[in-house]
């Protein structure tokens, strides 16, 4: 019974959201609706998870508010309210879900960047005629 509701209900992935990971540090752009007004609302912090899929799939995004006050938000992945996500930064991370970032404050509760090496694109240039004769 559940696949027939599954083929049933048909997630279109919202194309505005690109791939993420755990530790990334994203800016979150929501369409806000107060009253007949609606607005956008960016939210930044780091993902502290990742979780359901399809219909269900969401993250939840943490940040550090007012007076050391964390706040969590979960966002839908389908859903057609995100604006758009941004991510900033990417951290080296070991594990899928930070809950552990709850109870920590200050330099403790900073993420390690994730470094990337560019590789160095070595062009073959083509031998010369007097070079081959050699």
């Amino acid at each position: 019974m559940s696949n027939l509701v599954q083929n049933l209900i048909k997630v279109t992935p919202n194309p505005n959201i690109p791939p993420l990971r755990s530790g990334d540090t994203v800016r979150v752009h929501n369409r806000i609706v107060e009253g007949d007004r609606e607005r956008i609302q960016v939210f930044q912090g780091v993902v502290m998870r990742l979780s359901g899929s399809g219909a269900n799939a969401r993250f939840t995004v943490r940040r550090i508010a007012a007076h050391g006050v964390g706040v969590e938000r979960t966002f839908f992945l389908a859903s057609p309210r995100l604006e758009k996500v941004e991510v900033l930064r990417h951290a080296h991370v070991r594990r899928k879900q930070l809950y552990y970032l709850r109870g920590r404050s200050g330099k403790s509760a900073r993420l390690r960047d994730k470094r990337f090496v560019k590789e160095l694109a070595v062009e073959e240039k083509p031998a010369a005629e007097g070079d081959a004769q050699k």
